[in-house]
């Protein structure tokens, strides 16, 4: 038989309205009572009504979900991992995520997410690059919003970002220890704040060992950082008749790319080309060789958002705030010495 509110009430020996108070985090119970009540929901698997409990509370229970189509179409499991994170952690705070894609060119023009037009949602995370029109429209209804990915190059948000800088210097510094002096960049929207600081840390290695850089061994004019981006930059960068002994892709779907235009070149990887990647996706381990990367801890940033979402709506305020995420060098096979 299903437990109900009073079941609950009635074996931590408190009152119907103590417990809809402890369901609703208020502040006026005592943390003792908080504690006792918990453990007696859990220990009857009570699962309050959520209708009803918005009813009460003029609150949702929702967190809504939002990346650009693009993103969610090209960017591998990188961003459907970020999703699972909140998944995971929305269970943990009895909170649900509603998940939905925008057009990259988000205007006035689109029509807003369903789950924002119905206020059906407390609190707005977006994954990756939006565009600032989005973040307007739904700022000026003053639903809370949390980044992932991505920080507005406009205004102060609460932001959950990996540490791009490191990641470039190190997936760098990786190819220099293997001896390697000739090192090219290649990337997407060289203007997204991510990839930008990927960059920056790939030139900060070059001048902390003396390798001056050269832009010939730059590759960032494509749109977007997909595999077939990561072709046509391979392809551009071998067209220009200069030395490369090394390609730092800036993420891991360019990589692919770029191996799959060596090998029909007939150029081995690692012997004539070391390859680094960034993101460490799944389709990794599958590929021949297996890929050196930047491992991004894409989970667990779904899980700190959510975290930084729940603090906000329980404190009812935004505040500025920017979580920065570690990454680790996962070195594989596509990475070798260089042989002079």
């Amino acid at each position: 038989m299903t437990a109900t509110i009073k079941d609950v009430a009635k074996k931590a020996n408190v009152s119907v309205a103590t417990v809809s108070l402890v369901i609703h985090n208020h502040q006026r119970i005592s943390s003792e009572t908080k504690r006792k009540v918990r453990k007696t929901i859990k220990d009857l698997n009570y699962h309050p009504v959520r209708t009803a409990r918005g009813l009460v509370s003029q609150k949702s229970g929702n967190i809504g979900f939002i990346v650009t189509e693009d993103h969610f179409s090209r960017s591998e499991p990188f961003y459907t991992q970020i999703f699972l994170g909140t998944e995971f952690q929305a269970r943990e705070s009895e909170y649900y995520v509603l998940l939905t894609t925008v057009n990259s060119d988000f205007n006035s023009n689109f029509k807003m997410p369903r789950f924002i037009l119905e206020r059906n949602v407390e609190g707005v995370i977006l994954a990756g690059k939006v565009s600032q029109s989005l973040i307007e429209n739904i700022k000026k209804l003053e639903i809370p919003l949390v980044f992932v990915d991505y920080y507005p190059p406009q205004g102060n948000y609460p932001v959950v970002m990996i540490d791009n800088f490191a990641g470039g210097l190190k997936a760098t510094q990786h190819l220099i220890d293997c001896h390697h002096n000739r090192i090219a960049f290649i990337a997407g929207d060289i203007s997204h704040p991510s990839i930008s600081e990927r960059f920056q840390g790939y030139k900060m290695a070059l001048d902390r060992n003396q390798i001056p850089f050269d832009p010939n061994l730059v590759v960032i004019d494509e749109p977007y950082p997909a595999r077939e981006f990561g072709y046509n930059s391979a392809k551009k960068l071998l067209q220009r008749n200069i030395s490369v002994t090394a390609i730092f892709a800036c993420n891991d779907a360019m990589a692919i790319g770029v191996l799959q235009f060596l090998k029909e070149k007939n150029i081995k990887v690692p012997t004539d080309i070391s390859l680094i990647g960034f993101d460490d996706v799944e389709a990794n381990l599958s590929m021949d060789p297996p890929l050196t990367t930047v491992r991004v801890p894409k989970v667990e940033m779904g899980i700190e958002a959510i975290k930084l979402m729940t603090e906000i709506l329980c404190q009812r305020q935004t505040r500025s705030r920017k979580i920065l995420m570690p990454v680790e060098l996962i070195v594989r096979c596509s990475t070798c010495e260089h042989q002079n």
